[in-house]
């Protein structure tokens, strides 16, 4: 099955971190968030891959290259975000006279499922929710679907839609759709021709993630950690104690008193301790750094971030180059027990989560003692004087 995989957005609801590299390349378990979508792909029986890019697209292409564990890959570039159907039409040059299926770059699919989904053309996939308004629903007439409704207040059934797409060969002709009210051009529109040439069945997902904002990454973090099994092959010292499923990368160094409960990822470069504590579902970055006295949970830290005395992180995503200045507290929790809001796309909105800390931007700095509130983001480049509490996003 030739498949489109869409990676060309800047991911404006996860800043700061995608103010430098696409939401794609974000890291998941130690990987681009992209490439875990292309291992599903090839495992559910991609035959080429084709990647659409733009926002950098150059750093998509270095990451990911011409071919992806024996598949071909090719790309193309969307040169203005103008939706779904734009995107894939941008494809379209790519794609040989044969059924395509179409894949969000910033979800998790599970692989039996999007097999399941290659062998049923047309079809797409979906997912049940507790509660659809949100998203777009599928009407249906058992497995058969019959509409997509967008975010209707008296949903039609609980399955939504996945950005899972398994289209015939003539679908490439209904890729020049007109523009919605926003000025997009919409893959549900020719999801709809689809509807109306053939019958398309709903290939319910087991597992699937809208990797779409800041937890949500942790979510995905947590995911593709928990698959990792346990190989050692960087230096630990002979009284650090590992629990459970631990990478250690070659050329990482976990030193003397530290304890890292899995699953955990520390990578290449990267270095723990003295006496840390690492719990899972942690991945500490390439250069990354974890220092004595400092414990760290349920965390992503990107290349280069630096935790390196007497501090606590917490359920947090600290970017590219960050450094806090010794005892550094972040806060995970509110004293009222409520759901930690982050500011998404300039709104504060409930994570879902009770337990969240924080998001720093790449090249951020906080001073020593600085406490950070739960719930705070810290821009690229932001800065924290000494001893400064903080709970308001700068």
């Amino acid at each position: 099955m030739q498949t489109v995989v869409l990676a060309a957005g800047e991911g404006t609801r996860m800043r700061p971190l995608t103010a430098s590299r696409p939401k794609p390349m974000l890291p998941v378990a130690g990987r681009p968030l992209v490439s875990h979508v292309l291992d599903a792909a090839v495992a559910a029986g991609a035959s080429r891959l084709v990647v659409v890019v733009g926002y950098e697209a150059d750093v998509v292409r270095e990451a990911i290259g011409d071919d992806h564990r024996g598949v071909p890959v090719t790309y193309a570039v969307q040169e203005t975000q103008a939706g779904t159907a734009d995107a894939v039409r941008t494809a379209r040059p790519h794609l040989e006279d044969a059924p395509f299926a179409v894949l969000a770059g910033d979800n998790l699919y599970d692989e039996p499922s999007l097999a399941t989904l290659f062998d049923s053309v047309p079809a797409v996939g979906a997912v049940e929710v507790d509660d659809p308004r949100p998203y777009g629903v599928f009407e249906l007439d058992g497995d058969r679907v019959v509409s997509v409704v967008e975010k209707p207040d008296d949903p039609p059934s609980s399955l939504v839609n996945a950005s899972a797409y398994a289209f015939t060969a003539d679908a490439v002709d209904w890729l020049d759709v007109e523009a919605s009210e926003r000025g997009e051009y919409e893959l549900t529109d020719v999801l709809a021709r689809q509807l109306a040439a053939a019958d398309v069945r709903a290939v319910t997902l087991e597992r699937w993630l809208d990797v779409g904002r800041p937890w949500e990454l942790l979510e995905a973090n947590a995911w593709k950690l928990g698959e990792l099994e346990r190989a050692v092959d960087g230096t630990v010292s002979d009284d650090a104690e590992l629990v459970g499923d631990v990478v250690v990368e070659a050329g990482a160094t976990v030193r003397s008193g530290v304890v890292i409960e899995g699953p955990a990822l520390v990578q290449a470069g990267a270095e723990v301790g003295p006496n840390a504590y690492v719990r899972g579902a942690t991945s500490i970055g390439p250069g990354a750094s974890v220092g004595h006295a400092v414990e760290v949970k349920n965390s992503l830290l990107m290349a280069d971030a630096r935790a390196n005395h007497l501090s606590y992180v917490g359920d947090s995503i600290l970017g590219r180059d960050v450094n806090l200045g010794a005892g550094t507290i972040v806060a995970n929790l509110r004293h009222d027990d409520a759901p930690v809001e982050l500011t998404v796309a300039g709104e504060r909105v409930s994570t879902g989560r009770r337990k969240f800390g924080v998001v720093l931007g790449e090249g951020a700095k906080t001073g020593i003692g600085t406490s950070l509130n739960a719930g705070v983001t810290l821009s690229a480049g932001a800065r924290t004087g000494p001893g400064e509490v903080v709970s308001r996003d700068r």
